[in-house]
């Protein structure tokens, strides 16, 4: 428990209700920022620590901690609060799902030093813990085959370790698989790579990557096109039981 803020709300006379009332948020939301690892989304954390006569670094000193890079530090919020994540992929493993030389291996050849990449890692790595925790979001991600016969380097045991690990967290009471088959030709997903995020209080957000720049969006018009993107992808990828069996083949092969 994250007891200076519990803390605070009792010296200040503050409840979940009436600081949520300040903020307009969901009261369920404020009560989750008194468990550890759960941080405030950057436009709420001033706020918070002015109504509780406190410094943001008092209430969640993990703030001043965090490995990601800045601009992503709003999406990995996201990802926290979210109920239900829905994620796609071409070309990596999603990052929930990596193991960290796979995690590494995506970083090769990329403009960072030894230290970077290390911290890159670390935050990826760490980011795992939302989908084992007691209230976990529902992961459900998908992905081109190709992904499961890519390897860096002609590193198979790195592959091998990996797709065993994907099978592993595929078996996660929170956590579906599914692969869409090499032999579906052209589909959706072909455009790039996404994640959808349901939150709380009902809101909505993306997140689209790209070759130079991610984009983390609420705009309805936009989720929009990825929601029907999504049903077509899911509608072309295997079952789960299939997915994963064909996810065991491919550790097999790397063998």
């Amino acid at each position: 428990m994250n007891h200076a803020f519990v803390a605070a709300l009792t010296e200040t006379g503050q409840t979940p209700e009436s600081l949520a009332a300040q903020l307009a948020v969901d009261p369920k939301t404020v009560a989750r920022w008194a468990n550890p690892g759960h941080i405030p989304q950057s436009r709420h954390r001033a706020k918070v620590a002015q109504a509780l006569g406190r410094e943001v670094a008092d209430l969640w000193p993990d703030v001043q901690k965090r490995r990601e890079p800045v601009w992503f530090r709003p999406w990995t919020e996201h990802e926290r609060d979210a109920l239900t994540l829905r994620w796609f992929e071409l070309a990596w493993v999603p990052g929930l799902l990596q193991t960290e030389a796979y995690a590494r291996a995506t970083l090769a050849g990329e403009a960072l030093t030894g230290e970077e990449v290390d911290r890159l890692v670390s935050a990826r790595i760490g980011r795992q813990a939302v989908l084992r925790r007691e209230r976990s979001p529902l992961l459900t991600a998908a992905m081109d085959e190709g992904v499961l016969h890519r390897t860096a380097g002609g590193n198979r045991a790195m592959m091998r370790e990996q797709c065993d690990y994907l099978a592993e967290c595929a078996e996660l009471p929170s956590v579906q698989v599914l692969i869409v088959p090499s032999s579906v030709g052209m589909y959706a997903g072909l455009g790039g790579a996404f994640i959808l995020a349901d939150l709380p209080d009902g809101s909505r957000m993306a997140h689209v990557d790209g070759q130079a720049s991610a984009q983390i969006t609420d705009s309805k018009v936009e989720i929009a096109t990825l929601d029907r993107r999504w049903s077509r992808i899911t509608g072309d990828a295997l079952p789960r039981a299939l997915s994963l069996e064909l996810i065991r083949k491919a550790a097999e092969s790397w063998t």
